[in-house]
């Protein structure tokens, strides 16, 4: 029985069942030949995995081929690429082009490819994080390509790195060790150094990116030098600075280190550092310019007023600026206008603040009279503690400059200081600032809802129903919401009494309190942080994990073994908490990523120590806690 196209069913004779049969077995011979011819081709093709194919004048190159083929090669064009990546795409017709143009060298240079999805060995040698990645291979050691992705420049790197007498440039990072370290610092106008660990994943990234600033900036005039310390040997250094994770970069002026907190790219880092070295102060000429900043500005306007450049107070002015340039915006002038203007004489520095923020209830500007006897810290407390008016405006852009200091009462509604809405934004925080005179060891703000959604939410007060709501940021990460109401003065100043008094009860997002929790590894909750974590009477090893973290799901097993292993120590907990789903209600274990493990001394709960490193093996964490422990009782061999 056969079927045919349209699904029919014929029935055969003897004489038509013979003669297809007869044909069947004529194409199983030829199949069964053409079986055994294929297996041998594919037999010729496996080889030995070391053949190189080529592809249009390009070689293919893979995790079993590319030693083998580079050796005894003096230079190989290197391409790195991803079968989806579009530049790479782009670029193929391109990098033929090239390939041919170099076969046609007088010797010839190889031009090849690898694919770094399939090649992931390659890939992670080479320290290869985007496509296309060129290397140039000279003697087998690769060479950074970081020009123009065009045949012209790309050749001619090429040919420069294939001259017999070529010789890699030297780093134009510096390396400094405790022989140099003093003497380098102390004398550079302004150096940004970098403190690694050679086996850090971060390092590896920053490295080539760190390189390539160091060298864009060398040639910059005047220069800045770009420097690095390998903190794993020169440990006495990293403590001196508080090196406590990697990578580490610090700025020095003169000596004197300051935190770097700028970008971790080339170019970001060139221009951070091209702005870090000018004056941490900017000069104004114009009674516009500061009048305008003063009518429509955002912050507190900060101006210091000098005869000249050799007044010896404006020099204790730029030293004051300049560790808090990255949150402040300085200005000084040398107008008699300006000065005019601000009723300052020169030697003094004003703080004026914005009209839209000025009150009843405080002054609108704050002089100080710099003297030769005065202290740089004396003119850094004058910017802190002026900078913020009675009731600001909490803003994304501010909040870490501005309003970390706790308790912080906030006011969300619909801010706008724009035309329309002006007049309603300032009658709710007029509220506010009849509350706010009362208690000025409190800061106050008034945030936008929408740009606070999420804090609003963790507030429980995202559908409160309210045109108006408030909440205390307290100390210690903890939170505290007013119950929903409408607002005017006296009912915020009861909520703000209440908060005073101790009376009110932190929110805490928690999930469900566990009904057992006997297991080698304790789980911790939003509403059992304090108990178990925050337990004087015992040491803790604590665990912040996501549940769709791929790390996290690695670690298991060996962090329930490490539980199992300290189970009758009875002053050690090894615990674990989902950092997702619960509020850690401590500002001292902060979580950045996953997962986060710290250690929780019984006699320094407030200090928890950040569990570094990559050994994050039973040995790794065993090694740590016999370290760090307080309370242990069973020595490392009973263990």
């Amino acid at each position: 029985v056969i079927y045919s196209q349209s699904c029919e069913i014929h029935r055969l004779g003897p004489t038509e069942f013979i003669s297809i049969y007869m044909l069947s077995m004529m194409f199983a011979d030829v199949a069964d030949v053409d079986e055994v011819d294929d297996s041998d081709d594919e037999e010729d093709d496996e080889d030995d995995g070391t053949e190189v194919k080529d592809e249009n004048g390009v070689l293919v190159l893979t995790d079993s081929n590319f030693d083998t083929f580079m050796e005894g090669k003096d230079t190989v064009l290197v391409e790195f690429y991803a079968p989806w990546c579009g530049h790479c795409k782009q670029f193929a017709s391109e990098y033929e082009k090239i390939a041919q143009s170099l076969k046609e060298n007088d010797p010839p240079i190889p031009v090849a490819k690898v694919d770094a999805t399939k090649s992931s060995s390659l890939a992670s040698r080479f320290e290869v994080s985007g496509y296309p990645t060129f290397k140039i291979m000279k003697k087998g050691e690769p060479v950074e390509y970081d020009g123009a992705k065009n045949e012209q420049a790309i050749v001619a790197q090429v040919k420069e790195v294939a001259q017999p007498d070529w010789k890699p440039p030297p780093e134009a990072t510096l390396v400094l060790t405790k022989d140099n370290f003093d003497d380098v610092v102390n004398n550079a106008d302004i150096i940004l150094v970098e403190f690694y660990a050679p086996w850090c994943g971060h390092c590896k990234q920053l490295a080539p990116e760190y390189e390539k600033a160091a060298k864009d900036l060398s040639q910059r005039s005047p220069p800045i030098p770009l420097a690095k310390v390998d903190a794993t040997q020169e440990k006495d250094i990293a403590i001196r600075f508080g090196v406590s994770g990697y990578p580490t970069l610090k700025i020095f002026r003169k000596g004197k280190a300051f935190d770097y907190n700028g970008p971790r790219e080339k170019s970001g880092i060139v221009d951070y550092m091209s702005e870090q070295a000018g004056p941490p102060s900017k000069q104004v000429q114009m009674v516009k310019q500061v009048s305008e900043l003063i009518k429509d500005g955002d912050d507190a306007v900060i101006v210091g007023v000098f005869s000249s450049e050799q007044d010896t107070t404006y020099d204790l002015y730029l030293e004051a600026c300049h560790v808090l340039r990255e949150d402040f915006k300085f200005l000084h002038t040398f107008s008699l206008d300006l000065a005019k203007l601000l009723k300052a004489s020169p030697g003094q520095v004003v703080m004026v603040q914005p009209e839209k923020f000025r009150s009843k209830y405080e002054k609108a500007s704050h002089t100080l009279t710099i003297k030769d006897s005065t202290e740089v810290s004396e003119v850094q407390d004058f910017f802190k503690k002026h900078i913020l008016p009675l009731v600001g405006h909490r803003k994304q852009s501010n909040d870490a400059k501005r309003y970390t200091k706790r308790p912080l009462v906030v006011v969300y509604y619909g801010v706008d200081f724009g035309f329309d809405f002006r007049k309603a934004t300032q009658f709710w925080r007029s509220k506010v600032l009849e509350v706010a005179k009362d208690f000025p060891e409190y800061t106050f703000a008034i945030a936008d809802e929408e740009d606070y959604s999420d804090e609003l939410k963790s507030l429980g007060l995202s559908d409160s129903g309210e045109e108006v709501n408030v909440g205390i940021l307290g100390a210690g990460g903890k939170k505290f919401a007013m119950e929903p109401e409408e607002l005017d003065s006296e009912v915020l100043r009861e909520f703000i009494m209440a908060f005073k008094k101790g009376k009110l009860k932190p929110v805490i997002k928690s999930q469900p309190v566990p009904k057992n929790n006997k297991g080698p590894v304790k789980v911790v909750v939003g509403k059992t942080f304090d108990d178990i974590v925050m337990d004087t009477k015992k040491d803790v090893l604590i665990e912040f994990y996501a549940p769709w973290c791929g790390h996290c799901k690695k670690l298991d097993p060996d962090y329930t073994a490490l539980g199992k292993k300290y189970k009758n120590e009875k002053n050690l907990v090894i615990a674990k908490m989902d950092a997702t789903a619960n509020d850690v209600p401590h500002d001292s274990y902060k979580t950045e990523g996953f997962p986060t493990i710290y250690f929780a001394p019984s006699n320094s709960k407030q200090s928890p120590i950040k569990f570094e490193g990559g050994d994050r093996t039973i040995e790794g964490f065993s090694k740590f806690l016999e370290q760090h422990a307080t309370k242990l009782s069973q020595s490392k061999d009973e263990l």
